[in-house]
């Protein structure tokens, strides 16, 4: 009995009673709060390892932060270029065409119509096709967010105002295959409504789409400042660093920060010299190929300016000379424009080809001019519109082929250089996210040994 009682006297109790529970609690509680106690803190943290863990936290977060912010900028740039590919460049060629082809539609109404009677085929078709190209480009532009598009009251005003104009047009074709003189002025006022209201509307519908282009080669041509000053910013505090430990600890060499910062310099340097080509890339495209397109769109719109108020001033027989000083001054621009394109700039051989069939063209129109001044109205209309190779038509013609052959190739130049400016981007995303990760991995490593001393 008493080796029993022994026995069970030296057993641990297997139940804490409540008053032993309180005690254990308290003494936690006592210990946690003199851990957390403000002068342990400070003195801790001025203490060598609470100097190194704290550098090693700033050097971490700052390097993670130098990569998340790099591939986050890098990832939106390339969005950006994504979204001036598929969309944003693809309508300004739209809302060119736009243009263009009412342009082209008008002049081609006027040139029919000096034929008189039944108009020959040819030109009938070429009226018909720009005016069905012109309907497309605005079902083209219109999509389900084309209520929120600021430029939705211009192509209102555009589809409303285009049966308005072909109706007239229609009327001046009844009219003139009836041989009566008002067709010439519903003729005149069909292409006053073009000139004066419908051009203008397309004209600022491109000049908005344009802007558009141009303003996100602009941003992408900046420098990712954000990016790169944190890139620089954790690359000092890394040199920092080291410098620290040697002076303090006397460690000439530190591994892991060495190649920490060497992978930070690594990403450093693929993000400037990434960023510069792709940005050299853009501003190549928008000075190589942007800019002259734009004065090839011009030069297209003018000519075709021009080619209307040769044919008004047959239709309406125009004695004050108001037509040929529209005429003289679009040729002068056009001329202009012509003479004004960069030699090194994509299709410099079709804008040669284009001055070409400009100065055959004004010889054509002299032509005109003294044939009409002799009073012979038909020989001036044969040598406005007629079939023959020196006529003004065919010249018109070979002018236009040679600026929307022009029109294409720049176009080709300009998206090939969006597209390389995005490409140039592909693996700095991720790239970034691996060497700051590695980067932070590194600094750790680096520090772990000196605070192993301290155990």
């Amino acid at each position: 009995m008493a080796r029993t009682e022994q026995a069970t006297a030296a057993q641990p109790p297997s139940v804490v009673t409540e008053p032993a529970r309180k005690h254990l609690g308290a003494a936690r509680n006592s210990a946690v709060r003199e851990h957390l106690d403000p002068a342990n803190l400070r003195s801790f943290a001025q203490s060598s390892p609470g100097r190194l863990i704290a550098i090693g936290l700033v050097l971490i977060g700052l390097c993670l932060a130098a990569g998340v912010v790099s591939a986050v900028t890098v990832s939106e740039r390339q969005q950006a270029l994504d979204i001036l590919l598929d969309d944003t460049e693809p309508d300004a060629q739209s809302a060119q065409r736009l243009y263009t082809t009412l342009s082209i539609a008008d002049a081609a109404a006027s040139t029919a119509f000096i034929a008189g009677g039944l108009e020959p085929e040819a030109v009938r078709d070429r009226y018909s096709q720009a005016l069905g190209e012109a309907s497309a480009e605005l079902v083209t532009q219109s999509g389900p967010m084309a209520s929120a598009d600021p430029d939705t009251r211009l192509r209102t005003g555009i589809a409303t105002g285009l049966p308005v104009y072909s109706g007239l047009i229609e009327t001046a074709r009844a009219n003139n295959r009836s041989g009566y003189p008002v067709g010439a002025a519903y003729l005149s006022e069909a292409s006053n409504q073009m000139q004066q209201t419908l051009l203008p509307m397309a004209q600022e519908l491109q000049d908005h789409r344009s802007g558009a282009v141009d303003a996100a080669q602009r941003h992408h041509a900046r420098p990712p400042w954000p990016a790169i000053v944190l890139l620089i910013l954790a690359l000092a505090f890394l040199v920092w660093a080291q410098i620290e430990l040697a002076k303090r600890w006397h460690r000439v060499v530190n591994p892991g920060l060495l190649l920490a910062s060497a992978a930070m310099v690594t990403l450093l340097a693929w993000t400037v010299v990434a960023g510069s080509i792709s940005a050299v890339s853009m501003i190549s495209g928008r000075d190589g190929a942007a800019v002259p397109a734009s004065r090839l769109t011009e030069s297209r719109i003018v000519t075709q300016q021009a080619r209307s108020a040769e044919t008004l001033k047959l239709v309406r027989r125009d004695a004050t000379g108001d037509y040929d000083r529209t005429y003289d001054y679009s040729i002068a621009r056009l001329t202009e424009l012509l003479d004004g394109y960069p030699t090194r700039a994509p299709a410099a051989g079709d804008v040669a080809n284009a001055r070409t069939a400009l100065a055959r063209w004004r010889a054509a129109h002299q032509r005109m001019n003294e044939t009409l001044a002799h009073g012979d109205f038909d020989g001036a209309a044969a040598v406005a519109t007629g079939p023959g190779t020196a006529d003004a038509a065919a010249q018109v013609d070979a002018l236009d082929r040679s600026l929307g052959a022009a029109l294409a190739k720049t176009r080709d130049t300009l998206r090939g250089k969006i597209s390389q400016s995005a490409r140039v981007l592909d693996f700095l995303a991720p790239g970034a996210m691996v060497l700051s990760i590695l980067a932070a991995s590194l600094v750790g490593l680096g520090l772990w040994p000196r605070l192993r001393e301290y155990r």
